[in-house]
């Protein structure tokens, strides 16, 4: 076999977050199939004036233990100098692929940048998309796409859906998509239609005592959980009002919360923090023509508006790697009330501990969730239809053997040959 080496560039696992995760595992798959990977990462991600702490300080194992990966934290989103300084460190490693993560459009300039410095010389670019068009519309996104991505020799894209919108946001781009990583022979760029792989560094606990987690947590017998950053567009307020419905009928089940508010995790009383928020705000309102503030997107207040204190517990903080498993081995079904959706690390999560999953027929969900076997879907932005499916999960519940059959399609390795087209 012929070793490569291989560039991904994206977050490093000090950082927070599905991406950084999923950057990582990627590196481990390719890493395992005897190659020579490299991670290049951020130093800082995003603008400077976003008020938000990026770094996991939680996290104490080492996810690249046991591997041969080395990882150069290099890139400053806020210093354009250090992009020409990766351009040149990774030129100098020679690899055969550099494999970008994309996921959101404000970083389109300086992977644009970087990758037009590679692509002169000679090496495959690929762009693995977690999204094309922005969950949050902006007026600036398309631009920053179209700059980010326009220069790719190959595409992955992990739902079909994320194929349409690669070909609405370039129409006279000519595709070829497959399923199995063969590269086009023609002048077309290829499209690999892939999936989620399952993380692996997410894993059940034999000797975890769940009942005693559950006392802890003073949960009732069925457990319904919603994890992950609180964003406005992952719908907690859908799932906390859907709730609130069952509550209604059933005293045998809690809804369990568990993940970080997204915007909260700088001290709000300093300074530097207000400087910050002001000049995000004043930012998004010259650039992105955005009147919904989701800072000030606050889900949590409805659990006191309904009442629902005895029925609700809630952890609101970033839960560090080791304690994951702990809230997927209490819950009985994962909530994905999402307002939009792209391929969702807490959905691949979820399959890891067969649990079902209980969605809304938005983006790629209908795709990966077949009704009645291995999770329910409910009608997009319906309350009602959210809280009858939860009744559903609770009179029929899932075979979990069925999750585990879905599970066993969304395997690194294979993810990993078919981007070396093995």
């Amino acid at each position: 076999m012929e070793i490569e080496t291989i560039v991904l560039f994206g977050p490093g696992p000090q950082f927070k977050g599905g991406i950084a995760n999923y950057n990582t595992s990627l590196a481990k798959a390719l890493d395992a199939q005897g190659h020579d990977v490299h991670i290049v990462s951020w130093t800082q991600q995003y603008p400077a004036i976003i008020p938000r702490d990026f770094i996991d300080r939680s996290s104490k194992a080492d996810q690249l233990a046991g591997t041969n990966i080395k990882i150069t934290y290099i890139t400053n989103y806020n210093n354009p100098f250090t992009w020409s300084e990766t351009i040149d460190f990774i030129v100098k490693l020679k690899p055969t692929k550099v494999i970008f993560q994309w996921a959101i459009a404000i970083q389109g300039l300086p992977m644009g940048y970087i990758a037009r410095g590679l692509k002169k010389k000679n090496i495959e670019v690929i762009f693995d998309l977690h999204l094309v068009i922005q969950k949050e519309a902006s007026s600036i996104d398309k631009i920053f796409t179209k700059y980010g991505l326009k220069v790719a020799d190959t595409y992955i894209a992990h739902a079909y859906k994320t194929v349409e919108e690669l070909k609405l946001t370039f129409p006279d781009l000519k595709l070829t998509v497959n399923e199995n990583g063969e590269r086009a022979k023609d002048d077309s760029c290829t499209v690999i239609k892939l999936y989620h792989p399952i993380y692996d560094m997410f894993k059940p606990q034999a000797d975890f005592d769940i009942a005693a987690k559950k006392s802890e947590l003073k949960l009732a017998p069925k457990v319904l959980l919603f994890f992950g950053f609180i964003r406005k567009y992952k719908g907690l307020h859908q799932v906390i009002a859907a709730f609130n419905e069952v509550a209604k009928q059933r005293d045998d089940v809690s809804l369990l919360i568990v993940g970080e508010s997204f915007w909260q995790t700088l001290d709000q009383s300093k300074w530097s923090t207000r400087i910050k928020k002001a000049l995000f705000n004043s930012a998004k309102s010259i650039f992105l023509n955005q009147t919904d503030n989701e800072q000030d997107y606050r889900p949590l207040e409805l659990i006191k508006q309904y009442q629902l204190q005895n029925r609700v517990a809630v952890v609101n903080e970033f839960v560090s790697n080791e304690k994951v498993h702990e809230y997927f081995q209490i819950a009985d079904a994962i909530l994905l009330y999402y307002l939009t959706a792209t391929p969702s690390g807490v959905e691949s999560i979820s399959y890891n501990f067969n649990l079902p999953v209980l969605a809304t027929k938005v983006g790629h969900f209908p795709e990966t969730i077949k009704h009645g076997y291995n999770g329910y879907l409910a009608e997009d932005r319906d309350i009602q239809s959210m809280a009858k499916e939860m009744i559903h999960m609770l009179d029929e519940p899932i075979d979990r053997n069925n999750v585990s059959e879905t599970a066993k399609h969304l395997s690194w390795e294979n993810y990993a040959k078919a981007i070396l087209n093995k």
